[in-house]
């Protein structure tokens, strides 16, 4: 299979539709599910704690009163989608969505179900044009006021010669102070065999992946604040407060950081 009409290329693996195998979703392809079943067993839990901690990042936002959101690297809807989470907390919120994959954008309208105080909108963008994406964001987002970024699991698809550290830099350079920035990374430190099979089934299907440790990870938030308790696993971040106790050592390193 190729490309179809409708734009979705079907003989090439996608980060997003892997993601949304781990997930155990439906909206991906035999290429897709190729890589997934080849991944480490830790991976489909890595992804569920991806998510969670998504959701408990960006409610903790939403109830400091952060009410305009920028998704990049949304991937496929997936309930409860962020708009659901910090609209539960602020039914006026705003959310944009930014993904690349053709079939994020063939899904979107599950992304525009907003509450009707608020406003949901979709960007067929790509991470790797931050200027590009952050002027159609700004059509529907005001960025002289405090908006969340969101980057979950989408940098360790962003090798530095892609200019990684420069596309997050643009990003938070363009938003106001009292704006944070949401990320999670793999943690290549902590699990480097793991990873080195991950990115070796995701090389197979043409899909770089760099492997990070904590020094490097962090190297994302310079210049911005890092919220307590820092640059920790997705299963120790806790909503802005102390780690969490008592849980696994997620895959995936989390933090949150305020724009100054």
């Amino acid at each position: 299979m190729g490309e179809g009409q409708t734009g979705i290329d079907t003989s090439r693996p996608h980060p997003a539709r892997v993601y949304d195998r781990l997930l155990g979703g439906k909206d991906n392809y035999p290429v897709d599910e190729a890589v997934a079943a080849q991944l480490p067993p830790e991976a489909a839990e890595g992804a569920r704690q991806n998510r969670a901690f998504m959701h408990r990042a960006v409610r903790w936002l939403a109830r400091e009163g952060v009410d305009q959101f920028l998704d990049v690297g949304t991937g496929i809807p997936t309930e409860p989608n962020l708009h659901q989470v910090v609209q539960e907390v602020n039914p006026a919120a705003r959310v944009v969505y930014a993904d690349n994959d053709p079939i994020v954008l063939a899904h979107a309208q599950a992304l525009l179900v907003s509450r009707p105080e608020g406003a949901t909108h979709y960007l067929p963008a790509d991470a790797r044009e931050p200027g590009e994406l952050l002027a159609h964001a700004a059509e529907h987002l005001d960025l002289s006021r405090p908006v969340g970024l969101s980057l979950i699991a989408i940098l360790h698809f962003l090798p530095d010669e892609t200019g990684a550290y420069d596309i997050v830099r643009t990003l938070t350079d363009a938003l106001a102070p009292g704006s944070h920035l949401v990320l999670t990374h793999s943690a290549y430190d902590l699990f480097p065999r793991e990873l080195e099979a991950s990115a070796a089934e995701y090389a197979k299907g043409g899909i770089a992946m760099a492997l990070r440790d904590h020094a490097a990870v962090s190297r994302f938030f310079d210049g911005l604040d890092l919220v307590a308790p820092g640059l920790v696993t997705v299963t120790e971040w806790d909503e802005g407060g102390a780690p969490a106790l008592d849980v696994p050592r997620g895959g995936l390193y989390a933090g949150v950081g305020r724009v100054r």
